[in-house]
């Protein structure tokens, strides 16, 4: 699981082009939009591409479930692994 948030967090970081953003500055239960990273919905939608590009699963934006798969790297982390299983 620590791989699976490893490459979350540097496909957070190259997909959103964070220049000044390292894997270790991204926490694994901090919040990935607002307060955290401070990303916005447009960041969410290029993120929710990336993320079904690389690790081939589905997200809905219409889905209220959606939200929550990203309120961390250890939410999404904990989807993917569930998706792929």
């Amino acid at each position: 699981m620590d791989e699976l948030k490893q490459e979350i967090k540097e496909l957070i970081i190259s997909s959103l082009e964070l220049e000044d953003v390292t894997p270790e500055d991204i926490k694994d239960d901090a919040p990935i939009f607002g307060e955290g990273l401070g990303l916005d919905s447009i960041d969410a939608l290029e993120l929710g591409v990336a993320i079904k590009k690389k690790f081939n699963v589905k997200l809905s934006a219409e889905n209220e479930e959606s939200k929550k798969h990203f309120a961390s790297v250890n939410a999404l982390a904990e989807f993917i692994s569930a998706e792929k299983a």
